[in-house]
């Protein structure tokens, strides 16, 4: 089983902000292997399904991001499964908008939702796919913008982020998190 979870906020306020990347990516993912949301729990919106002979679990944790491990701690509960069996999807702004790096393992890069993953599992080593929102404007505090929506012209080089991204998870679920990394990075 693959345990595909992408970060963001609950509710329609934070749908198309920069900090609910991981949620696009989850959802076209979701589109392009035909897998339907089935569940609405507490803690996480469920899709699940069956890709490349792979029993598939995408997820959106329903908690805020900064308290992402407790929805993904549930999830990894709930599936019986270990932390090696997850792909964490998340913005990052210190990556250039729209660039992704793929990762077997890391800390948690000062983000927040990872911070609290790394806190309730108590390991580092789960795969992740960081998706670049670039930084804040000078003149700008972190939180306003993560929270932002992108402008016009990011518009599409998200949205292309957002297509690699997918194609990125279904190389590591076909092939290997190295052939990923090295693909997409």
């Amino acid at each position: 089983m693959l345990l595909i979870v992408g970060l963001g906020n609950p509710g329609t306020r934070y749908r198309c902000t920069r900090h609910n990347v991981g949620f696009r990516c989850v959802d076209l993912i979701a589109r392009n292997w035909g897998i339907r949301q089935s569940e609405r729990r507490a803690k996480a919106v469920l899709s699940r399904g069956n890709h490349a002979g792979v029993d598939i679990v995408l997820a959106k944790p329903r908690t805020f991001m900064n308290n992402s491990g407790e929805g993904v701690d549930y999830l990894l509960t709930r599936f019986a499964a270990k932390p090696a069996d997850l792909v964490i999807i998340y913005d990052d702004m210190e990556l250039p908008l729209g660039r992704l790096r793929i990762r077997a393992s890391g800390s948690d890069g000062g983000h927040n939702g990872m911070r609290s993953i790394i806190s309730a599992l108590k390991t580092q080593d789960f795969p992740r796919i960081r998706v670049g929102i670039g930084p804040p404007l000078p003149e700008q505090s972190s939180i306003p913008h993560v929270l932002g929506h992108f402008s016009q012209e990011e518009a599409p080089q998200i949205a292309d982020s957002v297509k690699r991204v997918a194609e990125a998870v279904e190389t590591l679920l076909e092939q290997s998190i190295d052939v990923a990394m090295n693909r997409f990075n």
